[in-house]
């Protein structure tokens, strides 16, 4: 049998194909190109794409639902192949936007997609071409020739069928912005890069959201009329929390994969405080634990749920695939200290998550020896306002230095202090922290 091709009469196998049920009781799957897309997997070993938009150096939450069906897809056997669109990506998507975006630099999406290429490689073993690819269409995009692209893949598409595409009409119908021909080309190119990674890695299946449709049906048309192949789509719901608010926002803004834009602990604290509502769909999506734990963090869910256990699982497992075990004991060392649920004394990585999270300063270890005074070291930590209110703190028993209590009586802080790697906790009230670094 031809790769890439079939004849669903032919199908040797018509049983359910594990990847797409996995795709099903997850809750990945909006809509397919096929009914027999079952029977198409069941062929032989499929290469799937999804590709990728370098218009920043870091992925977001937003982007983990396609990289999370890629990776589900190489654990059941087919070839996962992410698409960095350093070509594209000059261009720019028009699906799901309202208007124009700058357009961005050759050099700039270079930069961006090797740092997307870094994210992307912690959730996909790339250890060879067999196993998974990871293509920057800029290779080929860029060297086009224009008059040529027109002439042999310009011509198998039809103004009227690409203005009716929801990504076009709905900017078409905009007066304030409208579309450029710029981003009305898109489409051509997205169907260009599926006939290209159909003729040359021999994938022959596009993923992608709910508003990629469009672009995925274009490509599947381009392929089947040059080369006469058969090729499918599978897209993904847009997701949105219980509330209606966009998934992977926050107040500050999108939570993203790198930890300079938005740190391992910033990050748990986002899946921690999920709702009720959402946690089991989120256990689903973002984590690779089997149908059977998250049945029974479902009936915690329920039965037992002021004990989130739901949310912590979601928050651990969540983060540490995308920085790893080491970062997430780190970080929820740091969260038990930060609510006052642990006292012991903190490795040096643990410090160095606090002195991420909550304002610090620095003191020589030798203003210690001879003890600075507790009222001296609130005010100037700015835990308290002056003097008077630093006293009144302490008398009322809302100051602590490493999650101790501080005395009326305690006067000073020494040296003696000192019994975290080089660091002491102060914390003023139930919320009021501030790290004080020593050396």
């Amino acid at each position: 049998m031809r790769p890439g091709w079939y004849d669903s009469k032919e199908v040797p196998d018509q049983s359910k194909s594990s990847f797409l049920e996995e795709l099903r009781w997850r809750g990945f799957l909006e809509a397919a190109t096929s009914d027999n897309l079952d029977g198409f997997l069941n062929v032989a070993t499929r290469t799937m794409y999804v590709g990728f938009d370098p218009s920043a150096d870091s992925l977001h939450l937003g982007s983990l639902i396609p990289v999370m069906a890629l990776a589900h897809a190489q654990r059941h056997g087919h070839r996962p192949l992410v698409l960095v669109g350093g070509g594209t990506g000059l261009i720019g998507d028009p699906s799901g936007k309202s208007a124009e975006r700058n357009l961005l630099t050759e050099d700039t999406t270079k930069e961006n997609a090797l740092a997307i290429r870094r994210q992307l490689s912690r959730f996909f073993d790339l250890a060879s071409d067999d196993r998974g690819l990871m293509l920057n269409n800029a290779d080929w995009l860029c060297s086009l020739n224009l008059l040529e692209f027109l002439r042999d893949i310009g011509k198998h598409f039809s103004v009227n069928e690409m203005i009716k595409r929801d990504s076009v009409r709905t900017r078409l119908e905009e007066r304030d912005h409208g579309i450029s021909y710029t981003e009305f080309s898109y489409m051509l190119l997205q169907a260009y890069d599926f006939l290209h990674l159909s003729r040359h890695w021999d994938c022959t299946i596009q993923m992608g959201g709910s508003d990629q449709w469009g672009n995925i049906l274009s490509g599947r048309e381009l392929i089947r009329r040059i080369d006469g192949k058969i090729s499918e789509g599978i897209t993904f719901p847009l997701l949105t929390t219980s509330t209606g608010r966009k998934f992977g926002k926050t107040e500050e803004g999108a939570v993203w994969l790198d930890a300079k834009r938005t740190s391992p602990y910033q990050m748990y604290q986002y899946w921690l405080q999920t709702a009720d509502a959402d946690v089991v769909r989120y256990l689903k999506l973002f984590t690779f634990l089997g149908q059977e734990a998250i049945a029974e963090l479902e009936t915690d869910v329920l039965e037992r749920p002021n004990e989130r256990k739901g949310q912590k699982v979601l928050a651990a497992e969540c983060t540490g695939v995308v920085h790893g075990k080491d970062a997430v004991e780190s970080v929820e060392a740091a969260s038990r200290i930060l609510f006052g649920q642990w006292d012991a004394t903190p490795s040096p990585d643990v410090v160095a998550t606090l002195a991420r999270e909550v304002p610090s300063s620095r003191i020589p270890r030798p203003e210690l020896e001879t003890g600075v005074p507790t009222i001296d070291a609130l005010v100037k930590t700015g835990l308290a306002e002056s003097k008077s209110a630093a006293r009144k703190l302490i008398d009322a028993g809302g100051v602590y230095l490493n999650n101790i209590r501080v005395t009326a009586d305690r006067k000073t802080i020494t040296s003696a202090d000192v019994v975290w790697p080089n660091a002491m906790l102060l914390r003023a009230g139930k919320k009021n922290y501030h790290l004080v670094l020593v050396g």
